[in-house]
Order: structure tokens, then C-alpha cells, then sequence
């Protein structure tokens, strides 16, 4: 299944792509993309649902229909760090001995399409197609051999992050994680049945057209197995917690010379199965 929420921001209902990739309204069989809706329960009953018989929803979805971010009241953001060697290296850093774990706050994330604002005093805003993992059972401590249990879905994220907030101004990271608009999350959620081999996903992001980062989740450092497993060791993971699980090479800032987005740019990423994303840049306000 592919399991979106569509409408005005802050109003958005939620939705499913049936075969045609037209939306339909789950609104009177779920409140929302979130919560229980996520347990694996929640799920069976979404799969046993005739998805041709629910109301239609006029519109196209990412054009003219607003699709908002796929996961409703997202408890915790986690992100991972420097999960890809080659951009570890790229980054000048050493690759990492356990995953590196930093927040972006949840007032950040917006939909697919959304504009991304470059905050005010920003030098360094950059880009990073990552995928995300959705978690849809609850737990803590959880064993990596049962991991795979917890996960409702993936998703496209870009981990719009600023560099100088981020390394440059004293203390942890998540200064230059989780300004507002810096997680566009979506277009869906799509359930684990349907993802196929998440440890063989195709990503790319673009800017302008200009290809800057190509890669694969087959290159990840720490497997998704093992990044829900390690989590759970220091918070218990809620229904509709999301994982950013590390991006590719290609960073504006490993461009040499480094390139940072300014405003007036248009950014497209996505993953294979997931989707894809479309977002244009505001210069600060």
C-alpha cells in the first residue's frame, strides 16, 4: 500500500493511491496516518479494504493536489549520521564505530512539494536524499532479528540540513537539522510487502536539473535491522516514529569547490518504489 495525507497544511486527511494513482479518502475508516493506524493491525485492516470502492479524491497528487507529509503527529524524528562511507569520507570524517544519532525537530517537517526556506543567517544550506523508515509496532530493546516487525514503511526524506549551524556553532548537530521546513517527508508511506529489498534502493537528488547525488541503500553502514534495534537501546520507539537512516555522496558540501543553496532553486530527489520529491528553495526572508 501506498498511504498519504492530502489537503491544506495543518488539515491534511488521510489517503491511499489506488492502481490508477488517483487518491482515495481513508477518512472514514482511519483518522489519520498515524498512531494506531500504523500497527500492524491497523495495517491488515487498510490491506482488506476495497481500495476502488472508497470516495474518490479529485486532483492529481504533487500537482494539483497538495500532498502533506505521510506520517500524521510524528513523535520523534531520528536521524543518522555518516551511515555511508563514501560520504563520510567525502565529509572528512572518520567513519563512524556505532550509528550517530541527532534529532530533527518535528516544526520542520512539510510535504513532498513544499517550499524549503532557508533560514535567516544561513550560509551553508544543503541537501541530502535519505531514506526513511516508519516505525508501526512499538517497542524498546528490540532484537535486530526482529526488527523487521516494528517497520509499517519507508519513505523519501531530504535531510535539508545548514552546515554552519550544524558544525560551526557549538554543541550538537541538531542546530542544523531542524529549522522550519528542513523535512520534506513523502510523497507515502509505503508498506514493507511492497518495498521489496530495502537493502537495494536506487537514490538520486538533483538541483536545477544537475545530478548531484547517486546511490544505493546497499551501501549503507549500519542496515536498517540494526539502526531500529540500536534506537531501542536508548528510547522506546512509537507508532509513527521516523528513522532518517544517512545520506549518499554528493553533498553541496563535498562539491569542490562546495555549493550551498541560496534560494531560487528547485531540488528533486527520490528512491526507487518510494516516490519522489520536488521542492523549491526561498531565499531567507
Amino acid at each position: 500500500m501506498k498511504l498519504l495525507r492530502y489537503g491544506a497544511p495543518g488539515a491534511e486527511k488521510p489517503g491511499i493511491l489506488d492502481s490508477a494513482g488517483h487518491v482515495r479518502d481513508l477518512s472514514g475508516v482511519v483518522p489519520d496516518i498515524a498512531g494506531s493506524a500504523l500497527h500492524p493491525a491497523g495495517l491488515d485492516t487498510l490491506r482488506a479494504l476495497d481500495i476502488e470502492a472508497l470516495p474518490l479524491v479529485e486532483g492529481t497528487p504533487q500537482d494539483d493536489l497538495r500532498l502533506g507529509p505521510c506520517v500524521g503527529n510524528i513523535g520523534k524524528y531520528i536521524c543518522i549520521g555518516l551511515n555511508y562511507a563514501d560520504h563520510a569520507e567525502e565529509a572528512n570524517m572518520p567513519i563512524p564505530q556505532e550509528p550517530i544519532i541527532f534529532n530533527k525537530w518535528t516544526s520542520a517537517v512539510i510535504g513532498p512539494n513544499d517550499p524549503i526556506q532557508i533560514p535567516r543567517g544561513s550560509v551553508k544550506t544543503d541537501w541530502e536524499v535519505e531514506l526513511g523508515v516508519v516505525i508501526g509496532k512499538p517497542g524498546a530493546y528490540i532484537d535486530e532479528a526482529d526488527a523487521m516487525d516494528h517497520v509499517a514503511g519507508f519513505c523519501v526524506i531530504n535531510d535539508v540540513s545548514e552546515r554552519d549551524f550544524q558544525l560551526h556553532r557549538s554543541g550538537t548537530w541538531d542546530k542544523g537539522k531542524g529549522c522550519d521546513t528542513f523535512g520534506p517527508t513523502g510523497p507515502w508511506l509505503v508498506t514493507s510487502d511492497e518495498v521489496g529489498d530495502v537493502d537495494a534502493l536506487d537514490m538520486w537528488l538533483e538541483v536545477d536539473g544537475e545530478r548531484h547525488q547517486s546511490g544505493s541503500t546497499a551501501t549503507l553502514i549500519f542496515k536498517v535491522p540494526h539502526l531500529i534495534s540500536y534506537c531501542s537501546q536508548f528510547m522506546s520507539l512509537q507508532s509513527g516514529d521516523v528513522i532518517s537512516t544517512g545520506t549518499p555522496p554528493g553533498v553541496g558540501m563535498g562539491l569542490k569547490p562546495p555549493r550551498y543553496l541560496k534560494g531560487g532553486e528547485v531540488v528533486a530527489l527520490g528512491i526507487a518504489g518510494l516516490g519522489e520529491q520536488r521542492s523549491a528553495v526561498l531565499a531567507p526572508a
